[in-house]
């Protein structure tokens, strides 16, 4: 590398304007690069402990060394430190936090100099285009990208996608899919990372926003925003479920996805390997929602538990096997796209169970209330199913049903009173012979029951009730007392006390 000096050097701005078209990369990002290594080259000419810094005119390429004295109380570093009388003899009335510099004449290059500069320059040039293609890979982050196959690592399947390489995972490739070198291979930037060897770029086949991706690219009333995506599912390879929307009431959703003979449809499950795709209609009725997700099956009936975020479809005999589907394929995607889970009953087993939920309702009634089968059967006809809610509810709706007046109301509401006294002075007996804690009473979806037998098998407090998973629970009160999202609801209760707690010491170790 020629002398550097204060003069005009034209050849600098031809290099960087070279180096930056070449690289595709900021010409201010050569010009940082280029003065990093002149600094370098000149601290080990003058000393590397000196703050020595070099600019280099964007217009003329002139290269300027300076060396920077800070002006301080006290001296730390003689080096590169002055105390103010000191600095006052450069520049009068300089203070504390003021820099004194001095110009520098030029330095020749040495062979080990100029070798250390050129690597600075090579490296700062390297991080610069990685940067800029980790900006321009991060703009594509959930979208689809083409690449070719350049090799496989065990079962990692690596692109090059251009100017740079991604890596599509073994799971993110559809099942039974094959790749070899110099395929051609669609894909969705599922992340990208800025890493010390360059922007990590990870493809995927089988998530959802693949799919949902492709549409897009394959309907241009998607595209346009005249017809939306409210949800996919996915089983890659085998099967998805599609939801879609149109904005505009006299645009057909599910027809524009297909298209003519179904060529739109047709070219995404070609790209997916065979992938069946049920597009379905969005209806803001969850029930009919829930009725067209677990289409092709026929369903009669819809009850919908959105406090647990459960749904219970009934369906006949001969549809049941299509609701479920081949190895629970079919609920286990309309699940999916509705997020929650969603039990399959036939209409025999959904009567049977409800007869066998009301034998149960009648007996507590009949025993609690002392009254015969007939009344119970009119209280749970008219949607009681406890007897707290026969004692609390206005007298006047009791009196309202059929065959009922307004004397067999007050006496039906004074009996589920007394019930539920004498029931709350037995638990409060058992709660302290058993030595239950009083918060785990607190515990929403909880009944007294429930708060008994957890006591006899050891679960006393919130704590003991919090260490449980699930199926311990399920376990412990008996199988068909609570779903797994009830026992999971309660448990993140129980725990909730855990996480206040961590958050309030945080808070103290801060004071």
């Amino acid at each position: 590398m020629p002398n550097i000096e204060n003069m005009p050097r034209p050849e600098i701005i031809l290099v960087a304007d070279t180096v930056a078209r070449e690289k595709n990369i900021d010409k201010e990002d050569v010009f940082v690069a280029m003065e990093v290594a002149i600094q370098k080259a000149a601290r080990s000419r003058y000393g590397f402990e000196h703050d020595i810094r070099a600019h280099i005119d964007r217009k003329t390429g002139a290269i300027t060394l300076e060396r920077y004295r800070e002006v301080v109380d006290e001296v730390v570093n003689e080096v590169t430190q002055l105390t103010v009388e000191e600095a006052q003899a450069f520049k009068p009335g300089a203070v504390v936090g003021d820099y004194i510099i001095d110009t520098l004449p030029p330095i020749d290059f040495g062979r080990v100099a100029a070798q250390t500069a050129k690597q600075v320059i090579v490296q700062k040039v390297r991080d610069a285009e990685r940067n800029r293609q980790y900006e321009e890979y991060k703009e594509k982050l959930g979208t689809i990208v083409n690449g070719t196959v350049k090799r496989i690592e065990f079962g990692n399947v690596i692109l090059d996608i251009g100017k740079t390489e991604a890596v599509l995972r073994r799971d993110e490739i559809i099942p039974r899919e094959k790749f070899k070198n110099g395929d051609r291979v669609r894909a969705y930037v599922l992340d990208v990372r800025r890493e010390t060897k360059g922007p990590q770029i990870f493809l995927s086949r089988t998530c959802p926003e693949f799919l949902a991706a492709l549409f897009t690219q394959e309907v241009p009333e998607i595209y346009d925003g005249i017809v939306k995506i409210m949800g996919v599912s996915r089983d890659p390879g085998s099967k998805a479920k599609l939801a879609v929307k149109a904005e505009d009431v006299t645009v057909d959703p599910v027809g524009a996805c297909v298209g003519l003979r179904g060529i739109r449809v047709q070219a995404v499950v070609t790209e997916l390997q065979g992938e069946k795709i049920d597009i379905i209609p969005y209806s803001e009725d969850r029930a009919q929602y829930i009725v067209s997700a677990l289409a092709p099956a026929e369903v009669t009936k819809v009850v919908l538990d959105e406090e647990n975020n459960r749904i219970e479809a009934v369906v006949p005999q001969e549809q049941f096997s299509i609701a479920i589907g081949r190895r629970g394929q079919n609920v286990k995607l309309a699940s999916q796209l509705l997020n929650c889970d969603i039990d399959v009953l036939t209409e025999e087993q959904e009567a049977e169970r409800r007869s066998n939920e009301n034998k149960v309702r009648s007996q507590r009634f009949m025993e609690a209330l002392d009254v015969d089968e007939m009344i119970a059967h009119l209280l749970i006809a008219e949607g009681f199913s406890t007897v707290d809610e026969v004692a609390m509810v206005p007298l006047s709706e009791l009196s309202e049903i059929e065959g009922f007046d307004e004397d067999i109301a007050t006496e039906l509401q004074k009996r589920a009173q007394e019930y539920i006294a004498k029931r709350n002075a037995e638990f409060a007996k058992k709660s302290k012979t058993l030595g239950i804690d009083d918060t785990i009473k607190t515990v929403t979806g909880l009944d007294q029951d429930m708060i008994l037998v957890l006591a006899e098998k050891g679960i006393k407090t919130l704590d003991d009730l919090a260490d449980l998973a699930a199926d311990e629970l399920i376990e412990m009160l008996g199988e068909n007392t609570l779903s797994e999202t009830e026992a999971n609801k309660i448990i993140m209760a129980a725990r909730q006390h855990w996480f206040e707690n961590e958050g309030q010491e945080g808070k103290d170790e801060g004071k």
